[in-house]
């Protein structure tokens, strides 16, 4: 079994050590974030870091990469206090794969792939089209994670959109049946299945 402890971390080549540490903890979500700004501009790009914060009320989370240079997910959504979160399916991976390239805040996303905007109601910010999950956020809060200067940005669910033969009748959302994808590393995708579901765990008396 290979080991690396804390010292040899530190002395791995760069691309060696980031493939490493993003994968070992695991899976990760698969989302893109969709954000439009004062001036029209649209905004799309891939986050493996959207994480469930509670359901009362109904808030999710995400991190951003420090802030030193250009972020145009978030300059929009400090400035506009919306956004999208968009489940990906493994339809559109590479286009989603794209959206990780670093493009001027006047060039957006969805010119350059085939990724189109999903307008509903009056919600400000796009979705994103043909997406099985699509959720409309209110930016709340951030906190700075001093360490990596990252930041943790927390927003609550405003809309929900899922595909309707996603949902079951207890509220479950069964996203194997979206064939919606998630993260291997930093461009690893798969396409899980659910294998079961178990009961709520209590005690055994």
């Amino acid at each position: 079994m290979a080991h690396f402890n804390i010292d040899e971390i530190h002395q791995l080549e760069h691309l060696y050590k980031i493939n490493l540490i993003n994968s070992c903890a695991g899976y990760k979500s698969a989302n893109l974030i969709a954000t439009k700004s004062t001036e029209n501009n649209t905004n799309v790009a891939i986050f493996s870091s959207v994480i469930h914060l509670g359901s009362t009320p109904p808030l999710l989370g995400f991190i951003l990469r420090p802030t030193s240079v250009p972020r145009n997910t978030y300059e929009n959504i400090i400035k506009t206090g919306f956004y999208t979160i968009n489940h990906i399916h493994k339809n559109i991976l590479k286009d989603a794969h794209h959206t990780s390239a670093k493009y001027k805040s006047t060039i957006s996303e969805f010119d350059v792939t085939n990724l189109e905007t999903d307008y509903k109601k009056n919600f400000f910010a796009p979705f994103v089209k043909d997406c099985p999950i699509q959720i409309g956020m209110k930016y709340i809060e951030e906190y700075d994670i001093k360490l990596n200067n990252t930041k943790l940005v927390i927003g609550e669910i405003q809309e929900l959109h899922i595909k309707d033969e996603l949902i079951q009748k207890d509220g479950f959302i069964n996203l194997s049946e979206g064939n919606i994808a998630t993260i291997n590393g930093l461009n690893g995708y798969a396409i899980p299945k659910l294998k079961e579901r178990f009961e709520y765990q209590r005690p055994i008396k």
